[in-house]
């Protein structure tokens, strides 16, 4: 496949008024790294069998997804990812538009256009506007005390989506926004949100490495 490079600006400490950019790679052809698993998978253990039918129950009634069908080839791997995704998914106390906003933030700013697609239209089921979603898939650093608040996000569904921002550019979260957060969500959800971000960012970095579900240079748009 070949591949050019653009540049993106990013928001990561730097001296000076020097700026950051990172190298984004341009796919000129789209197709996914490596041959998707048959459905249904085949496997060669009674253990590898429990594994399948372990992810084909949480997708239920979904079909497996062309995720699943990539993470199958290491039948362990897609075992414990199925778990973890899980619980972050289903067994936490965060409302759906707060989670779905952070996966699909991470989703822009990884420019993880799968992982948006599946995951925008879900923030809009759980009461994100269409307008609300326009700020969300802005491009642009958002910053918690420092960008304007968009009007047709909530203060908590603003707030979710900074730290997000924040957290998949930089890692590091600053101290103000850290106190922001403190200041309108207990430790327990504290805790929910950051390990949603920190998952979706698994997730999207796997999906874009490989080019899963064939997103890779499209956009939000196109996406949906």
């Amino acid at each position: 496949m070949k591949v050019t490079s653009i540049l993106r600006p990013c928001l990561r400490p730097r001296l000076g008024n020097s700026r950051c950019y990172i190298p984004y790679p341009k796919y000129q052809t789209r197709k996914m790294r490596l041959p998707y698993i048959a459905d249904p998978p085949p496997t060669a253990t009674p253990e590898e069998a429990e594994i399948v039918q372990r992810i084909q129950t949480r997708r239920h009634p979904r079909p497996l997804q062309p995720l699943d069908l990539t993470l199958l080839h290491s039948p362990p791997v897609a075992d414990g990812w199925n778990s973890f995704l899980g619980a972050v998914r289903t067994k936490t106390t965060i409302p759906q538009d707060l989670r779905e906003i952070a996966i699909s933030r991470v989703a822009v700013v990884n420019r993880a256009w799968y992982e948006w697609a599946h995951h925008a239209p879900l923030a809009e089921q759980g009461g994100v506007s269409k307008e609300g979603m326009n700020a969300i898939k802005t491009e642009q650093p958002l910053v918690l005390g420092e960008t304007q608040k968009h009007a047709e996000l909530t203060d908590k569904q603003w707030a979710v989506t900074c730290y997000t921002d924040e957290m998949t550019r930089n890692v590091q979260v600053r101290d103000e926004t850290f106190a922001k957060m403190r200041e309108i969500f207990s430790d327990k959800e504290m805790v929910e949100i950051t390990a949603t971000v920190a998952c979706y960012n698994c997730v999207s970095r796997f999906l874009v490495a490989l080019d899963v579900g064939e997103r890779n240079g499209t956009g939000p748009d196109a996406a949906h």
